[in-house]
């Protein structure tokens, strides 16, 4: 009784939709008017203390674990959370136990093969035909076609840097090589990739070889911070920040600074908050191990105190919360698949962080923005308007 009791008073004000919970002795409620539009099923008792200590991860692992079921749209039920300002998703005490975090060379090459080297054949079959796992940007109207708006990202993002033939590229964590090897082939630059996943390595290299770009461009399977004292005319990073940590982010502008040349031009693209810095417990664990999502103000601070200036910033939430819409739909296109090979609960897990973020970018909880920036004063080289990002 105490635990139906705790549940209905956690859940009473947590949603904007009307919402059916199913307790685990078949008793019911609804809370919201109309017709339910999901309803959560408790299978068993969450125990009270694991849901005070951490919500996220106690509940996480209750839908991974089929405790808890849900019918109807997970991005939807969380947008509904997320929605609603008296929600249990919105209260500090359910989340105040953070994890401690250490990101030494060698746990931080853990944690990116914890993720990424689950294999080229799983991200192979929800990913866009690229391979690129970070927000897409949709352009002309496009609001289906991920691989159209994969390249366009790309192309997006190198034309901001207003990149002159011959010059050099450094891309800090470079996935699977997309942006470096089109920077390479159409912008005729001399690039280097370096990432901390044996997978993407291989991928990289390979292409290279196939593509006999060897005299233009390189991999390195190889820490960023341990490129020595070389520099670059520009640099890249594309959703690369979130896995340093926050003890390790003014570390990672400073590299930034220390690669890039005087007047030198980077564009550094990942998810930040504009509400301030934030970490996830469920995610941490399961997903991204170190992952830190920075605040704005945060971020603009470490810029600027490691000598260089910002030229532009662009907000793509949208883009994001529409790119993880379509990897979803990807994915449960090939969920039998998937989870005959991965297992129901690794399965549910995935499905699970796809439709959260989606409704996590939907309601603005996070943000995807990229930083355009200098060193030396701001955009000195660059043209004074931001026309020629759009040719």
């Amino acid at each position: 009784m105490l635990e139906k009791t705790f549940y209905k008073s956690i859940l009473k004000h947590s949603f904007n939709i009307p919402v059916r919970i199913v307790f685990w002795d078949g008793s019911s409620i609804v809370y919201g008017d109309g017709e339910p539009e999901i309803t959560i099923k408790f299978n068993e008792k969450i125990p009270i203390r694991d849901v005070t200590r951490n919500a996220s991860l106690a509940l996480g692992e209750a839908y991974m674990d089929k405790r808890i079921e849900i019918d109807g749209s997970i991005q939807k039920l969380m947008m509904a959370a997320y929605s609603s300002a008296d929600s249990f998703m919105r209260n500090s005490k359910l989340r105040r136990f953070i994890p401690k975090q250490n990101h030494s060379e060698k746990e931080s090459q853990q944690d990116i093969q914890h993720h990424y080297d689950v294999g080229n054949d799983f991200y192979r079959l929800w990913l866009d035909d690229t391979l690129t796992y970070s927000c897409a940007y949709f352009t002309d109207g496009n609001t289906t076609n991920l691989t159209k708006a994969q390249k366009d990202k790309v192309h997006h993002i190198l034309q901001k840097l207003d990149p002159k033939p011959d010059s050099t590229l450094l891309d800090i964590g470079c996935g699977w090589g997309t942006l470096m090897l089109t920077a390479a082939k159409e912008y005729h630059l001399k690039v280097t990739g370096v990432t901390l996943s044996e997978e993407q390595y291989k991928f990289v290299q390979n292409h290279i070889q196939k593509e006999g770009l060897q005299n233009i461009a390189e991999v390195k399977l190889i820490d960023y911070r341990e490129l020595g004292n070389r520099q670059w005319d520009y640099i890249t990073s594309v959703g690369m920040f979130e896995h340093v940590g926050k003890e390790n982010l003014g570390l990672y502008f400073k590299d930034v600074a220390r690669y890039l040349k005087d007047d030198g031009v980077a564009l550094i693209h990942g998810i930040t908050r504009q509400q301030g810095g934030a970490t996830n417990s469920w995610i941490d664990k399961y997903i991204f191990p170190g992952g830190y999502i920075p605040g704005l103000g945060e971020m603009i601070g470490h810029v600027t105190e490691n000598g260089m200036q910002l030229a532009d910033i662009e907000m793509l939430r949208r883009h994001y919360q529409r790119t993880l819409e379509i990897w979803d739909s990807n994915f449960n296109q090939h969920r039998e698949e998937i989870q005959n090979k991965m297992g129901e609960r690794f399965t549910r897990m995935w499905d699970l962080y796809l439709q959260a973020c989606a409704a996590s970018f939907e309601s603005g909880n996070i943000d995807v923005i990229q930083y355009l920036m200098t060193k030396g004063p701001s955009g000195r080289h660059l043209p004074m308007t931001r026309d020629y990002m759009l040719k």
